[in-house]
């Protein structure tokens, strides 16, 4: 089991930048892939970014590919997305995922464990 911690978010204006960290609790955090899902207000939850659990692996939505960069540091329990150029649509809450496997899915249902979210707002 694992717990996530999200971390990071804020008011940020367009084309700006933001770090977000997720600190996973447990003494297995190499062992689990880890994505980055967001979720704006009336909107399904959409992957946006994960990550093997060697970070040798990373996959992109397509509207994150370019601008937004997905890591991990094992010795720390802790993921990261670096986010640059953000844009008014890139508002939402968004949330750290851990799931065991070796495979990096898109879909929300494939991943065990969540945080409870950190806001992202940016203004135009």
């Amino acid at each position: 089991q694992v717990q996530l911690v999200e971390s990071g978010g804020g008011l940020v204006q367009a084309g700006g930048s933001l770090r977000l960290s997720c600190a996973a609790s447990g003494r297995t955090f190499s062992s689990y892939a880890m994505g980055w899902f967001r979720q704006a207000p009336g909107r399904e939850r959409e992957f946006v970014a994960a990550i093997n659990w060697s970070g040798g692996s990373t996959y992109y939505a397509d509207s994150a590919k370019g601008r937004f960069t997905i890591s991990r540091d094992n010795a720390k329990n802790s993921v990261y997305l670096q986010m640059n150029s953000l844009k008014p649509e890139d508002s939402a809450a968004y949330y750290c995922a851990a799931r065991v496997g070796l495979s990096l899915p898109t879909t929300p249902g494939s991943y065990n464990y969540w945080g409870q979210g950190t806001q992202v707002t940016v203004s135009s």
